[in-house]
């Protein structure tokens, strides 16, 4: 384990002689894992429903009452991909969902009632992928449709209520993660949402009631390249957004109590992308909006302490852009947001709330947001917003909800 997460795993491994029960997890997968679906609906009177996932390693449980100590390896050499091809033709009744996704390696934990302790490193050299294709020209969805598509590298998930976490984690992801969602339909009466998610790291994790995390990160993307692309289209939409979301290595913690004390060292020198087009020709209402970020830190508490200790290095580019091409209809609205290094701390004002914030981050990548939007008839409203950040630091404390 490295320094930044020296003390946190070794505390970890420590509290083995104390904790039960004990997992000794060493996962390795060397050939490639794929799922897929290809579907062809005509005329379906009620929903369709498409559940679609392919995982190198996983590694999952929960503790109810009782302190558990997990020390993992996780690798994933060979790629990872999922793909969905659904043809819809004709009218479809009901809403369509569909939830495609592609991970390197996964670590979850539930816990309530109980401490946590996790000494855990996740590697993922081959490439994560996920593609969803979806619809055809004279494809009706009659009551709109949820479509998500997502590809991450490396994932820890841990939450609870009255948690104790103490943690020290490596996370490194050396291939390319992409994930794709393409939508073509002729009429959309009904909100619709299109969405693709790419990551290469990502830790989560939530505490409620009296929880308190410990812990000490360490987050590597080297791949060519993050990306996220999302295309949606009709000929005719009433609500119709397309979102893209594209991170190399993200970190959110959150308690409701308790306190927080991280260490977090995250570096990315893949190249970062998300884009988003949404194309109608006649429209009711349009979103198009893209959000692309090399390193990623939140790190909340609706209580009174928090403590962080940051340090972020970007050097890949990062590239977010939203575009939207209609002919006639009503309101149109684009957003671009691309940062290189970004961290948020926060805690509870009305607490005697007490925050201590070390902060490190350097940026030596380019930084792209752009939006473009077309009407080539008449409209009512277009409303566009892009932000590029080099670094964005931001500590204070709120109210609770606030």
């Amino acid at each position: 384990m490295i320094a930044a997460t020296a003390t946190y795993a070794a505390a970890a491994t420590e509290a083995a002689a104390q904790s039960q029960p004990l997992v000794l997890n060493n996962q390795l997968q060397l050939g490639d894992v794929v799922a897929g679906q290809t579907l062809n609906v005509v005329d379906a009177s009620d929903q369709v429903t498409v559940s679609n996932s392919a995982v190198g390693v996983s590694l999952a449980g929960g503790s109810d009452g009782h302190d558990a100590l997990v020390v993992s390896t996780q690798e994933m050499r060979g790629d990872t991909r999922a793909r969905v091809d659904l043809t819809l033709s004709g009218d479809t009744g009901g809403r369509v969902t569909v939830a495609n996704q592609a991970r390197g390696t996964y670590l979850g934990a539930t816990v309530d009632s109980a401490e946590i302790a996790i000494d855990a490193a996740q590697t993922t050299t081959g490439q994560v992928r996920a593609t969803t294709n979806i619809g055809e020209d004279n494809a009706r969805l009659l009551a709109g449709g949820t479509i998500a598509t997502g590809a991450i590298g490396n994932t820890v998930a841990v939450g609870g209520d009255q948690v104790g976490v103490l943690m020290g984690l490596d996370q490194r992801a050396e291939g390319s993660v992409r994930a794709s969602t393409f939508v073509a339909t002729q009429y959309i009466p009904a909100e619709a949402e299109v969405s693709s998610q790419a990551l290469a790291n990502a830790v989560q994790t939530s505490g409620n009631v009296a929880s308190t995390q410990r812990m000490g990160v360490r987050q590597r993307s080297t791949g060519a390249l993050v990306e996220a692309a999302t295309s949606a289209n009709a000929g005719n939409a009433w609500d119709l957004a397309g979102r893209a979301n594209a991170g190399a290595n993200q970190i959110v913690v959150g308690n409701q109590g308790g306190s927080i004390v991280v260490e977090t060292d995250q570096g990315n020198t893949s190249d970062v992308r998300a884009a988003s087009v949404v194309t109608a020709y006649d429209y009711g209402k349009a979103t198009s909006y893209a959000r692309a970020a090399a390193n990623e830190v939140q790190a909340g508490n609706n209580d009174r302490y928090v403590e962080i200790d940051n340090t972020q290095l970007n050097s890949g580019g990062v590239e977010a852009s939203a575009r939207f091409a209609g002919t006639q209809g009503y309101d149109v609205y684009l957003g671009a947001d691309a940062v290189g290094n970004t961290i948020t701390g926060y805690a509870c004002s009305t607490c005697t709330a007490y925050m201590d914030a070390t902060n490190s981050q350097t940026n030596n990548g380019d930084v792209t947001a752009t939006v473009s939007g077309a009407v080539a008839g008449q409209g009512r409203a277009v409303i566009g917003s892009a932000t590029a950040t080099g670094n964005s630091a931001t500590f204070y404390v709120s109210r609770p909800g606030g």
